[in-house]
């Protein structure tokens, strides 16, 4: 039973990175257990990284923009390597927050919260907390500035 519900969202996940539609996207990522808001948009080669025995480990507000080719890790480890009694791992749950930007390639590591209306700048590695409304860009990403609201 376990193994069939691993091999479902597998597949889910598989399927869900590239179809056309955005909304038969967030329709498939759902249906993995995902949280998602309303209205939010996730572009094509969304790749979510994770133990797949974790559970509320990835959590999107309303009105995300995701762009292309987003990584998100709720899980990092180096597997079957000899290094792994010596090196950290990491597991967390992402949440990514109502009116938050991630930018096109941007890899969000585990365990971290990108805050309301925060955005994330193309190509950046979040290994922090992401402030609401701040802008954050670079590897490893760094605050640029606030978002300037009226």
């Amino acid at each position: 039973m376990k193994n069939l519900r691993i091999f479902k969202k597998k597949m889910l996940k598989y399927f869900a990175k590239n179809l056309p539609c955005c909304s038969l996207r967030i329709f498939m990522y759902r249906n993995c257990g995902y949280k998602i808001g309303k209205h939010t948009y996730i572009a094509e080669g969304l790749t979510v990284a994770e133990k797949l025995e974790d559970e509320d480990n990835l959590i999107i507000g309303s009105r995300v923009a995701i762009g292309p080719n987003v990584t998100l890790l709720t899980s990092s480890d180096p597997n079957n390597s000899r290094i792994r009694p010596y090196v950290k791992i990491q597991r967390g749950r992402i949440l990514i927050e109502d009116d938050a930007w991630l930018g096109a390639g941007s890899i969000i590591m585990p365990d971290i919260t990108i805050g309301t209306g925060a955005v994330v700048g193309a190509g950046s590695v979040v290994t922090k907390n992401v402030d609401p409304y701040h802008i954050v860009a670079g590897v490893p990403a760094k605050i640029i500035k606030k978002v300037e609201m009226p």
